[in-house]
């Protein structure tokens, strides 16, 4: 492992609170140093490259910033490899600049056991960034008892989740929580209220009427995250625990209000908004378009405006892609028999630049805190997310200026369903580098 030096670059580090020029060392895996343009240039009065660095990078007009960080990925490793595996899966997410991601585990077989969340993390599957999990809330993700949750925490479960399915029952979402709990993990919930948008594929609306099309209303989203919060409040008086409840890619005013409120009573709640819903409205289908066929699906523009303010307001805490490949041939037929879902990791940080950095105002280091340390710290990753002295060596270099267009045949992921091919971008990463690996130039 070589060291890496870094010089030039504007650092920001919003767990730190840096933002200005620095020189940056790597060794070992680890962030050895932080100092001062010029400190790291020179040592006994010879160029450090010749010194110790065998890889030095000149960041000149670039962000140097923490690794990104996404706690909601979809590898379809094992089971549907023709989609997605984990070595490709992860390498797209180099290229978008993440160096954690933690794979949701609706595999086949699902992720609900010690046996296959070992098999999932072991090195040998290829991963370039690094790999951790949310296995099973409930076995086979089916709601009905929850998997163990000590077991798994102790072979690196990061939390629980069924996610794709949420958890309905009042009965096994309160022992999800109660257990979670227990071990300090957040219980993850994708909620859609299944008993109110069968058969339906899209938002309910004006342009679900005009295709004629079955559509989602915004209740079945936000009755399941007003009965999590009711939940987390009971736990908190009668049994005296603090449950961790993360609510998956909010898409609606209404939940986002839910939030929030709970929020202000003090409730730990947090909760994740995909840049595909603060960038896109149900408009985006047009005629029958499945590459903008997602659940939950795109919304219409007052509920894209309420995920912009609850990400510059602070009741979002992170932003995750929710990136899931599918195949060619799954997503050429109906709209409404094709699978849900979209890849994400190589253009979240350029939408999320464009859509909320250029066009909203939000700070790029907020951007960056939104990508990296709050989604570090919703899942408790020691380490990373930021890139304090003995951190793990995880960075991101990006040009923030760099304005390009996103090709999806030339993705590194094996799946090309993305609504965003040809869409404009902001900021171009130029290297990724995971505990002090470079596992991705531009």
């Amino acid at each position: 492992m070589s060291d890496v030096l870094i010089l030039n670059g504007r650092l920001v580090d919003p767990a730190s609170g840096v933002d200005g020029e620095r020189d940056l060392l790597l060794r070992h895996g680890r962030v050895a140093a932080v100092e001062m343009p010029g400190v790291l240039r020179a040592v006994k009065g010879k160029e450090i490259g010749k010194e110790i660095g065998k890889e030095i990078i000149d960041a000149k007009g670039m962000i140097v910033a923490p690794g990104l960080v996404d706690v909601h990925v979809h590898l379809r490793e094992p089971g549907q490899t023709y989609k997605e595996s984990i070595k490709t899966g992860t390498a797209a997410a180099a290229a978008g600049g993440f160096t954690s991601v933690v794979a949701m585990p609706n595999t086949l077989p699902v992720n609900d056991s010690v046996e296959k969340l070992e098999w999932m993390l072991d090195a040998s599957r290829g991963a370039c960034v690094k790999l951790f999990a949310m296995p099973a809330a409930t076995f086979g993700s089916l709601g009905e008892e929850i998997t163990d949750y000590h077991e798994l925490q102790r072979v690196g479960a990061v939390g629980f989740t069924d996610d794709g399915k949420p958890v309905l029952h009042d009965r096994v979402m309160r022992a999800a929580l109660v257990a979670a709990a227990g071990i300090g993990v957040p219980v993850s919930q994708h909620a859609e209220d299944t008993r109110l948008t069968g058969g339906c594929s899209m938002n309910a609306g004006p342009v679900a009427f005009r295709l004629g099309l079955r559509g989602m209303t915004v209740e079945a989203e936000s009755k399941i995250v007003e009965r999590d919060i009711r939940l987390l409040r009971d736990i908190e008086q009668h049994d005296g625990l603090r449950p961790h409840l993360h609510v998956q890619h909010v898409s609606t005013a209404k939940a986002m209000e839910a939030i929030r409120q709970a929020r202000r009573a003090g409730l730990h709640v947090t909760c994740e908004v995909a840049p595909h819903h603060f960038t896109l409205t149900d408009e985006a289908i047009g005629e029958y378009d499945t590459n903008a066929k997602m659940n939950p699906p795109l919304r219409n523009d007052a509920d894209r405006m309420a995920m912009i303010a609850g990400l510059m307001d602070g009741t979002v805490d992170c932003i995750a892609t929710d990136h899931a490949p599918h195949a060619l041939f799954e997503k050429e037929q109906e709209f409404e028999r094709a699978p849900n879902g979209i890849t994400g990791l190589e253009t979240a940080l350029g939408l999320a630049l464009r859509v909320l950095h250029k066009g909203n105002g939000m700070p790029i280091s907020r951007v960056i805190e939104l990508m990296s340390a709050q989604p570090a710290g919703i899942v408790s990753l020691e380490g990373r997310g930021t890139l304090k002295v003995d951190s793990f060596a995880d960075v991101v270099i990006f040009d923030p200026a760099a304005e390009w267009s996103f090709a999806a045949a030339k993705s590194l992921s094996k799946s090309r369903n993305t609504p965003f091919d040809g869409a404009p971008m902001l900021g171009r990463v130029m290297a990724t580098i995971c505990e002090g690996v470079i596992v991705y130039r531009g």
